[in-house]
């Protein structure tokens, strides 16, 4: 069932161009220096938004992003561009969840609301 959902996901759930955003965000921030960390947030949630069924995102007190400095990089990340993720989930979601079949695909998109406020100190684990 999750492969299945997996695949409406990346063809109606608008899956495979959030993957193409946050692919091309992490591949423009690692181009510099101060944007590397912010680069594998990205990347990370260009992971997630391929197969996100499936996968569940906890809090993980032993990262590098973790403590001072993730709340220090969640803070840049909010301000620069958690804020604007953040409300693009919402309206997808909100229009996802306006048809029966898409409610699903809006439960994910309110997940990757969430992480997209603070990504720093949290993983992706399957469920």
């Amino acid at each position: 069932m999750r492969l299945l959902l997996n695949l409406l996901w990346l063809v109606f759930g608008g899956g495979l161009v959030i993957w193409l955003e946050y692919l091309l965000g992490a591949l423009v921030l690692c181009l510099t220096v101060v944007g590397i960390p912010f680069g594998i947030a990205c990347a990370r949630l260009a992971g997630l938004a391929l197969w996100p069924f499936g996968k569940r995102v906890e809090e993980d007190r032993g990262a590098l992003g973790s403590g001072c400095l993730g709340t220090l990089l969640n803070v840049v990340w909010f301000v620069v561009a958690g804020v604007w993720i953040f409300l693009s989930h919402v309206v997808l979601g909100v229009a996802l969840a306006l048809t029966i079949i898409g409610i699903p695909f809006a439960l994910q998109h309110l997940k990757f609301a969430t992480l997209a406020l603070a990504p720093f100190g949290k993983r992706i684990v399957a469920s």
